[in-house]
C-alpha cells in the first residue's frame, strides 16, 4: 500500500498546500501579514483534528470483533471510495476558479474578526485532511492492521506535496497543474477501484454480503503478494491474487463508469451573443 498510500498524500497534501499557499499569498500581497498567524492557526486545528480522527478509527476498532471489524472496514472503504471520487471530481472543476473564490471568502472574513479567518482557513483544509484520515484507515484495515507502510506512505507523500508546493509559491518550479491534477486522478480512479472492491470483501467477510467463497478468478499459484509485483499490484491497486466474482464487478463497474466520466471533455460556455444598437 505504500505507493497507493503516497499518491493520495501527494494529491491530498498538495491540494492543502495549494489552498494554504493562495490564502498567504493574498494576505501578504494585500498588506495583512498581521492575519498570516489566524491562518495558520486554523491549518493547525486542521491537522489536528485529522490526526484525531485518523487515530481514533484505527485505534478503536481494535475493540470490536471481527465481523464487526470488517464491517466497519468495509463501511469506511465505501466511504474513502466517496471522498477520493468527489475530490477528484471537485477539483477538475473548480480548480480554475478556486484562487479568486477563497480569496473572496478571506476577504470577508477579514472584515467579520479573527475567528472568521481561522474558520475559513480551518474549513480550507478539514476536506483534505478528513479524506486522508479515512483513507488512512481503509488502508491499514486492508494492509491487515499494519499502520507502518500506510503511514510511511502517507508521509512521503505529504511531505513531497510540501516540497513541491513551497517550490511553486516562490516560482523555482512550474508545471501545468490542470495536467497533473488530471493524470494523478486518472490514477486515482484506479486506487479507488481496488479500494471499493476490498470494501466488498470486507463486507463478505463479515457476512453483509454473498459469495465469498466464489471466485471470479485465483492466480495466486502465479501471482504471490510477496514477490515485488504482486507487493505493487496490491499497494497501488489493492490487487488480490483470490478475487470474488462481486469484487471483480464492483472494480470493472466502478472504472468503467467514473474514468469516462472524469475524461470526458469540459463543456465550455458559448460566449454571449454581441448586443447591437438598432439602426
Amino acid at each position: 500500500m505504500l505507493v497507493g498510500n503516497a499518491l493520495i498524500g501527494l494529491r491530498e497534501g498538495l491540494e492543502a498546500v495549494l489552498v494554504v499557499s493562495i490564502l498567504v499569498a493574498f494576505l501578504v500581497r494585500s498588506g495583512r501579514k498581521w492575519a498570516l498567524r489566524l491562518v495558520w492557526t486554523g491549518v493547525a486545528a486542521a491537522v489536528a483534528l485529522s490526526v484525531g480522527v485518523g487515530a481514533l478509527l484505527t485505534y478503536t476498532s481494535a475493540t470490536m470483533s471481527f465481523e464487526k471489524q470488517e464491517m466497519f472496514g468495509g463501511g469506511m472503504s465505501i466511504l474513502a471510495v466517496a471522498f477520493v471520487t468527489s475530490m477528484i471530481f471537485w477539483m477538475r472543476s473548480a480548480a480554475r476558479g478556486l484562487a479568486a473564490q477563497l480569496r473572496g471568502q478571506l476577504d470577508e472574513a477579514l472584515q467579520l474578526g479573527n475567528w472568521s479567518v481561522i474558520t475559513v482557513a480551518f474549513l480550507a483544509v478539514a476536506r483534505e485532511g478528513l479524506e486522508t484520515a479515512v483513507f488512512f484507515f481503509s488502508s491499514v484495515q486492508s494492509a491487515g492492521g499494519g499502520t507502518v507502510l500506510p503511514l510511511v506512505g502517507f508521509l512521503v507523500g505529504i511531505a513531497a506535496s510540501v516540497l513541491l508546493g513551497w517550490l511553486l509559491y516562490f516560482g523555482a518550479v512550474k508545471i501545468d497543474l490542470g495536467k497533473f491534477f488530471t493524470a494523478t486522478g486518472v490514477l486515482l480512479v484506479f486506487v479507488a477501484a481496488g479500494v471499493f472492491a476490498y470494501g466488498m470483501h470486507d463486507l463478505q467477510e463479515a457476512g453483509v454480503l454473498p459469495g465469498l467463497h466464489t471466485l471470479a478468478f485465483d492466480v495466486s499459484a502465479y501471482i504471490s503478494t510477496s514477490s515485488w509485483y504482486g507487493a505493487l499490484l496490491k499497494g497501488i491497486f489493492n490487487f488480490s491474487p483470490q478475487t470474488t466474482v462481486l469484487e471483480a464487478v464492483v472494480w470493472v463497474a466502478y472504472t468503467a463508469v467514473v474514468l469516462p466520466l472524469f475524461l470526458r471533455p469540459k463543456r465550455v460556455a458559448p460566449a454571449p451573443a454581441p448586443t447591437g444598437e438598432s439602426s
